[in-house]
């Protein structure tokens, strides 16, 4: 972040509901458990609106969201500027 750049006072709280599980699934990993932040709505809430007011005046028609996390986050946020949403996933996995 640069000198001039004002950090959203929403993320600190975001972060703090965000679990962390050490070594899982393996030794060595620090896996960011969101389910924690996704049993706050504030904190889902001002998740989903950092995003918006980030993409809303992009012009953005299509938001692709990968997998369950991607499902989560994306399909708010695609209404919420007015864009489709896709879900994608391996292959095989959705019957389109």
């Amino acid at each position: 972040m640069s000198e001039n750049e004002v950090k959203d006072p929403r993320i600190d709280g975001i972060k703090t509901k965000i679990r962390v599980v050490p070594d899982f699934p393996k030794k060595g990993i620090m896996f960011q458990d969101i389910t924690t932040l996704l049993l706050d709505p504030k904190a889902f809430k001002d998740t989903i609106d950092l995003f918006v007011e980030r993409y809303r005046d992009m012009n953005i028609s299509v938001v692709a969201g990968i997998e369950a996390r991607g499902f989560i986050f994306g399909s708010p946020i695609a209404l919420a500027i007015g864009a489709k949403f896709v879900p994608l996933r391996k292959p095989k996995k959705l019957p389109g």
